[in-house]
């Protein structure tokens, strides 16, 4: 899940995990100089309060230019018209599936494609 409020990521992570202990909980964050709406790279210090860290396994990192091509891909291909943090939650689990093998993975779309429009991301 991307990681904006955290809100999403603890609140699901905190059910997948009382049915299943053992499932991996990954987020995903802007990596160094990018900046995607919807998601944060928090600083230890300022992560809300409702964030849960011991429910992440661990965070991956992932460019603006990346996740707003995804979001333009599902829209594209698949007719999903998210938001950019959803294009970056899909890297990363696209990211994970190439790393591993017999494992069910799944993203969240956390927002939509609307939002974006006046910004360019989604070309007519």
């Amino acid at each position: 899940s991307s990681m904006g409020t955290t809100g999403t990521i603890t609140g699901v992570s905190t059910y997948l995990k009382s049915m299943n202990p053992n499932i991996q909980i990954i987020g995903a964050q802007p990596e160094e100089g990018s900046q995607i709406p919807g998601i944060r790279k928090w600083a230890p210090e300022y992560l809300p309060k409702i964030y849960q860290g011991d429910k992440v396994d661990r965070i991956e990192y992932v460019s603006q230019a990346d996740a707003e091509e995804m979001a333009r891909r599902l829209a594209a291909e698949e007719g999903i018209f998210c938001g950019i943090s959803a294009g970056g939650a899909l890297v990363v689990a696209l990211r994970i599936a190439r790393q591993v093998e017999n494992a069910t993975i799944v993203f969240i779309v956390c927002d939509r494609g609307d939002r974006y429009l006046s910004t360019g991301v989604f070309p007519a």
